[in-house]
């Protein structure tokens, strides 16, 4: 679907590009949103390197497992049904933790591995259970500490203060993961 839609945009600016006399405008256009896509990239190659080996430190040297503990109360709140140490609550942690620190692509690996466990524990393998709803709208809703991605964006776009939206993503996210976790509550004791 995603295909057909981007196709349509792009023959449709050309399209009228064409017909408004501004082919050379969209030309220099695409070569240099293309030049500045792969210069955004390389620089945040280096953010991503680094947040990936301090994300690989913290699981190599037991923090991941320590942190996972100490986040039992949580994840005994929002995943009831999920037994104390089924492999599934680590995942669990280290995509929340990763996801806390803005870095959604360190949390994929680990919440397809989550998703993958709690299936598992599966007896409908043809619904989904409330321990992956939950999951999963916590992962749409995703609280965050530091904006990581947009904080790299900004400063590659030469703001002068990238990190000033830290404060209002955290409330943002904030109130979009307490929102969620109630609905997810909610309709967790309306089918019971």
């Amino acid at each position: 679907m995603l295909n057909y839609l981007w196709s349509f945009m792009i023959i449709f600016s050309i399209i009228m590009a064409v017909f408004g006399g501004s082919m050379n405008a969209l030309t220099t256009e695409m070569i240099t949103s293309s030049t500045t896509a792969v210069k955004i990239c390389f620089e945040t190659c280096g953010i991503l390197a680094m947040w990936m080996g301090i994300m690989y430190i913290a699981e190599r040297s037991g923090l991941i497992d320590a942190l996972a503990r100490r986040m039992s109360p949580i994840l005994n709140f929002l995943f009831p049904d999920v037994p104390a140490n089924h492999p599934a609550r680590k995942y669990i942690a280290t995509n929340m933790i990763a996801n806390f620190l803005g870095l959604g692509w360190a949390a994929t690996p680990p919440g397809l591995l989550a998703m993958v466990e709690l299936q598992k524990l599966n007896k409908n393998k043809q619904k989904a259970t409330h321990a992956m709803c939950m999951f999963l709208i916590i992962n749409i809703s995703s609280i965050q500490l530091i904006s990581i991605n947009m904080v790299a964006y900004r400063k590659s776009y030469g703001s002068l203060n990238p990190t000033e939206i830290v404060a209002p993503s955290i409330l943002a996210t904030l109130v979009s993961t307490m929102v969620a976790i109630t609905f997810a509550k909610l309709m967790y004791r309306k089918e019971d």
